[in-house]
């Protein structure tokens, strides 16, 4: 029977009695040794009248009185009471084992012997408990205590960091929210201005600052969308075979205008092209589109380079920069949801910190990895590894057979 724990954690005795041997009281004294021969698991029995336990006899004390010099001959026929013990230590059945130990390490040493008589609330006889099994159960419980209250102060310090983090979260979004939607109702009015003056080119200058704050709220929305789904578990991958080299064009040119006036030089290369792949477009042109966002966020100057190769069964994108780097300790936190490298109070450079915690999970749903390689002061490069689709190579081999066929003048960028 399993043992009831009481709320600090320790069981009540009566659910840790093992032994319920008792004896009458007129029972005669060789009978009960004869007892305690065949059942050698036994070390006492209690003395019992009407339900009501009237002493206790312990092995040792019946075997000596009864061995000794003429000791059978004086006891052996005599009733069972005259050597049990009328006093023994008794506890409630729904007393606690830490309270039931401590009263016992209390005893007088001529009272000091294994077994405790546990009576029901009414007094009545339940049962014989063990003195040793007592202080095993309360190894075992406290050893149990222990690891729950470490378990319990680990989990509250993961509650409390996720608590903090979600906390920066939600300035980090309030911040990167408010910023666009300012820029936006300022630009409208603005815009609203220059309309009822007529002037037509402030209007055009405008349009164009305020598409751009536009998209970036946008890209804010679609990022914390993206992550819900993913919680939920309801992102899907639709795959489909397309080619990567248009795709590799598009991000470069999305690069150039995120650089704006900043004197970075933009790379490509592919080994062939068209290049085809089968995985799902949407969510990796969005995976290189943060991977490329941070290269132009963190590079003042020198190139931004995105790369395509094939190795053995894998297709690897690398974006690499010449930025201003990752520290060792740091790179960890980079793919962790809610994480910035930077506090929201002194951070100079925007963003919530979720685009490579999404990158990291979409590219994940491809069947992909990503690595990381970064020195701080020299650059990073991120390298998403995909698995090929079988059939891939032999329609790349006749890709690469076409090509080797086309006129002179292509403007493919082959590695």
């Amino acid at each position: 029977m399993a043992a009831v724990e009481s709320l600090d954690g320790f069981p009540e005795v009566g659910m840790l009695v093992a032994n319920r041997e008792w004896v009458l009281p007129t029972m005669p004294v060789h009978e009960v040794v004869e007892t305690f021969f065949d059942a050698t698991h036994l070390d006492a029995v209690a003395v019992v009248n009407d339900g009501r336990p009237l002493g206790l006899l312990t092995r040792q004390k019946s075997f000596f009185k009864l061995f000794r010099r003429y000791g059978y001959e004086l006891y052996s026929k005599r009733p069972v009471i005259l050597l049990a013990d009328k006093y023994p230590m008794k506890v409630h059945t729904s007393e606690k084992l830490d309270d039931v130990l401590k009263l016992a390490m209390l005893r007088a040493p001529d009272d000091v012997y294994d077994e405790i008589v546990v009576t029901e609330d009414d007094g009545s006889f339940n049962g014989l408990l063990s003195i040793k099994r007592m202080i095993v159960e309360q190894s075992s419980t406290l050893a149990s205590i222990l690891m729950d209250k470490e378990i319990a102060r680990a989990k509250a310090k993961e509650l409390e960091e996720i608590g903090r983090v979600k906390s920066e979260f939600i300035a980090h979004v309030t911040h990167e929210l408010r910023s666009p939607v300012n820029a936006i109702l300022e630009l409208g009015e603005l815009m609203r201005m220059a309309s009822e003056r007529g002037h037509v080119e402030q209007l055009r200058d405008r349009l164009a600052l305020l598409l751009s704050s536009a998209t970036n709220l946008r890209s804010v929305i679609t990022n914390i969308l993206d992550l819900s789904k993913m919680e939920a578990g309801r992102m899907e991958v639709l795959a489909e075979r397309f080619d990567l080299v248009p795709m590799i064009r598009e991000v470069a040119d999305t690069t150039r205008v995120l650089l704006g006036s900043k004197p970075v030089d933009i790379e490509t290369a592919w080994p062939e092209s068209p290049f085809w792949i089968s995985s799902d477009p949407v969510k990796l042109r969005q995976v290189l589109i943060n991977f490329t966002s941070n290269a132009s966020k963190f590079t003042e100057q020198g190139k931004i380079r995105i790369s395509v190769a094939r190795d053995g069964d894998s297709v690897l994108i690398s974006v690499s920069d010449t930025g201003m780097g990752i520290k060792e300790e740091d790179q960890h936190k980079l793919f962790i949801a809610f994480s910035q490298l930077e506090n929201v109070r002194t951070k100079r450079y925007e963003g919530t910190g979720l685009g490579l915690a999404i990158s990291k999970r979409m590219v994940g749903l491809l069947g992909g990895t990503i690595q990381l390689q970064s020195a701080a002061g020299i650059g990073s490069t991120f390298t998403i590894r995909l698995p090929a689709k079988k059939g891939e190579e032999d329609e790349q081999n006749d890709s690469d057979r076409g090509r080797r066929q086309a006129p002179p003048g292509s403007d493919e960028e082959p590695a």
